[in-house]
């Protein structure tokens, strides 16, 4: 009989999310006890920071546990987390995604540290997952690396490069989850709008998105977690205008709105170019909900700059901001470049939350009257088509349900609606 199974703690992106259920399944086969896995993110210094103290909080509450710690900051600076006295094993973000890692580490048969060359790998399996924990949502990897260079980024160095999951095996994992009892399934990976490039016969990400729908008639509800608007292609335009079961939920990539900060960031569009976007999905898809990710404090960023930036969120009608302020990553090119004083990168970051505030509380006061169909994460908490979170304060309804609710109000934050019967 065994102990404990592994506790796994996931930081960072919902690509970690999902490889953090493959590494369970293995560590599980495996019969790993007393175990803690420490999933990492590099994205930012304050990623790195954090995974530091969760693993030193958790080498205090587990005196006894074996610590192995993974993912993007372990992957891209491995002797760091080798030399801290709480980590037992640190592996790399390929190794972690191989059964046989695990039976080494349950054997104890692995070395301390296992990283590899992770530009050396050129193929992403796909990994058969039966479940996520809860019954609502589960993610499914399309696609891994990336081949760009933007100046500020340390991601591809823990990633690799670019590499699609081929769109066969994607189908068979989503129609194994539904069947499973999941009614929302949300494409993840790093540079989800570079799907195919690697694969044959020119397969895109529209091209996959439209064979999921077609192949899997069952699914109710197709998510994408986040996309680089420039390089959205033809058939993911029309699937968004066409497909009623792709969420009207975008997530943007957008990081500034100035085109020279654009430009020293190494970004493949311009301002203009995302406020088109913005206003050609709105007009396909009117009840469309845009979310994006904005750096403030990017090096030489003016005050002039940093305004365009919270222009652009107002003129492309954003209703979620995830806000970054900006951390220089070692080993990357803005790293080098004039940096903007502290102070001013943690006041304007407070602008644009401040103003994410306010748009957030724009779009809430437009909902009310509408109905959503919604998924019920817990037995009054919901999220609509455009994810927006919403309170039912008259149900008790069971997790993954999918249900009529009519918007009465919100409390700042999220929606309040009542059931409709």
């Amino acid at each position: 009989m065994r102990m404990t199974e592994p506790t796994i703690i996931t930081l960072g992106c919902r690509l970690n999310t999902y490889e953090s259920e493959v590494m369970r399944r293995h560590a599980n086969d495996a019969g790993l006890e007393d175990t803690v896995i420490i999933n990492t993110c590099a994205v930012t210094a304050e990623a790195v920071r954090q995974a530091k103290q969760t693993i030193r909080k958790m080498r205090r509450d587990r005196p006894n546990a074996r610590i192995i710690v993974t993912g993007c900051a372990a992957q891209i600076e491995p002797e760091k987390f080798a030399e801290l006295a709480e980590v037992d094993h640190v592996i790399g973000n390929a190794e972690k995604l191989q059964a046989d890692t695990f039976k080494g580490l349950s054997l104890d048969e692995s070395e301390r540290v296992v990283v590899n060359d992770i530009m050396s790998v050129t193929e992403t399996a796909a990994h058969m997952i039966d479940s996520f924990g809860s019954r609502t949502r589960a993610y499914v990897q399309v696609q891994n690396g990336c081949d760009h260079r933007c100046t500020f980024c340390i991601i591809p160095y823990g990633r690799g490069p670019s590499r699609s999951v081929p769109a066969g095996e994607v189908v068979n994992e989503i129609r194994r989850l539904v069947e499973n009892g999941y009614p929302e399934i949300v494409l993840t990976g790093v540079d989800m709008t570079a799907y195919g490039r690697d694969l044959p016969g020119q397969m895109t990400l529209g091209k996959l998105v439209r064979k999921v729908l077609n192949l899997v008639p069952e699914l109710r509800r197709l998510r994408l977690s986040s996309i680089d608007q420039v390089e959205a292609d033809p058939d993911l335009m029309d699937a968004i205008a066409e497909e009623d079961r792709l969420m009207p939920h975008l997530h943007l990539s957008m990081q500034a709105g100035d085109d020279m900060i654009l430009k020293r960031m190494k970004r493949r569009h311009t301002s203009s170019d995302a406020i088109a976007f913005c206003e050609r999905v709105r007009a396909m898809r009117p009840d469309v909900a845009f979310g994006a990710d904005l750096i403030a404090g990017f090096p030489t960023e003016t005050d002039e700059m940093f305004a365009n930036t919270m222009r652009i969120a107002e003129a492309c009608g954003l209703t979620y901001l995830h806000v970054f302020p900006f951390s220089p990553r070692t080993g990357t090119p803005a790293a080098r470049m004039p940096q903007v004083a502290k102070p001013v990168i943690k006041q304007r970051a407070a602008q644009l939350r401040e103003l994410g505030d306010r748009l957030l509380t724009t779009y809430l006061n437009s909902q009310t009257g509408r109905t959503f169909e919604t998924l019920m994460e817990k037995p009054t908490f919901g999220r609509t088509e455009q994810f927006t979170e919403i309170l039912i304060e008259d149900i008790n309804a069971e997790p993954g349900v999918l249900m009529q609710a009519k918007v009465i109000g919100h409390d700042g934050r999220r929606l309040v609606g009542e059931a409709v019967v």
